[in-house]
């Protein structure tokens, strides 16, 4: 097991600002494109599967490297969260696909990430893999594009990047990853995937669930149903972590596709998610969805202390603010 080091650093090419820019442009057609099918959304993640009201509870004695920003002393705070499918279009819950789990916790008052005054939220957004599937946001964007075209495309994009067996290993490798049994919301975990700061220091954010036990049983085809279920007779809870940077070649900044080791950089839990039993499908339930569904979930709104870190994290600026502004998010 290796320290926490404070030696890590971003990589900025040059014309950055410019290619991601473009990459915003790209997305807000995509975004235009599909919300002429399924009505006003999001470029990404646009099926919502539920919203939820929830709180989190930063732990005490926490090790020093973790107390800052949002972890810097225990209380509780009142939460919102999202949970989605990953997809651009509106479709079956039983098609394989990216899950996302976004939270955003209230009641912050503090230096945010972007440089422009106070932030009075952190936003945590989260996915069930643990790593991305490229090492760059050009690739992703690339791939993105191609799949808003269709299958063909996809293929097509695949074979020119990595060349015809590349490609079709490519294919093959992120037609298992996608096939990956999901269990369900509440007994799956989710991760930032890519890293934020945490202070001086950087890391991967991790949800686990907490004595959730898995359904055999439940709905492939409706997700929602079997988290809305659990939430008419109990609560549910995960534990949030963080996983510290300890060096480039272990756990480098730039590329998300590398796994960093738990063997050398364990993780560290530092709050408690507790999501309180509620009725989503009521009139309370559906009204707090609605809202939950206009607003925005965005890594770089948050505090100074866990500015979004690498180049994936530093393309999203451009393109979710794009994506907001397109879709009129409160």
């Amino acid at each position: 097991m290796k320290q926490p080091g404070k030696e890590w650093r971003e990589v900025i090419a040059p014309g950055e600002a410019e290619r991601f820019q473009k990459y915003a442009e790209q997305f807000i057609e995509i975004q235009k494109n599909k919300s002429r099918t399924f009505g006003n959304g999001r470029a990404l993640h646009r099926k919502q599967i539920t919203g939820l009201k929830a709180r989190i509870e930063i732990l005490k004695n926490l090790p020093e490297h973790a107390t800052h920003g949002l972890f810097a002393r225990p209380g509780t705070h009142e939460a919102l969260i999202r949970i989605s499918n990953g997809g651009m279009n509106i479709q079956p819950d039983r098609v394989p696909d990216i899950r996302g789990f976004s939270i955003k916790v209230l009641g912050i008052n503090g230096p945010g990430a972007l440089g422009e005054g106070n932030t009075k939220n952190q936003d945590f957004t989260l996915i069930n893999h643990s790593t991305f599937s490229f090492p760059s946001s050009a690739t992703f964007v690339d791939l993105v594009i191609a799949a808003s075209k269709g299958i063909p495309d996809v293929l097509k994009f695949m074979v020119k990047t990595y060349g015809i067996f590349g490609g079709i290993k490519k294919i093959a490798e992120t037609a298992k990853t996608m096939a990956i049994p999901f269990t369900g919301f509440a007994t799956e975990s989710f991760f930032s995937a890519a890293p934020i700061s945490c202070g001086p220091y950087a890391v991967r954010v991790r949800l686990v669930p907490v004595g959730a036990k898995i359904d055999p049983h439940s709905s492939k085809s409706d997700l929602g149903k079997d988290l809305k279920k659990r939430l008419l007779t109990g609560s549910l809870q995960f534990e949030m972590q963080l996983q510290f940077y300890v060096d480039e070649q272990t756990t480098p900044i730039e590329n998300p596709s590398i796994e960093w080791p738990e063997s050398e950089s364990p993780y560290v839990t530092v709050a408690l998610l507790t999501i309180p039993s509620q009725d989503t499908e009521d009139a309370s339930g559906k009204k707090l969805s609605d809202e939950i569904e206009k607003t925005y979930f965005d890594p770089w709104n948050a505090l100074k202390e866990h500015r979004p870190l690498g180049d994936v994290m530093r393309a999203r600026k451009y393109v979710y603010f794009a994506s907001q502004k397109g879709r009129g998010a409160a």
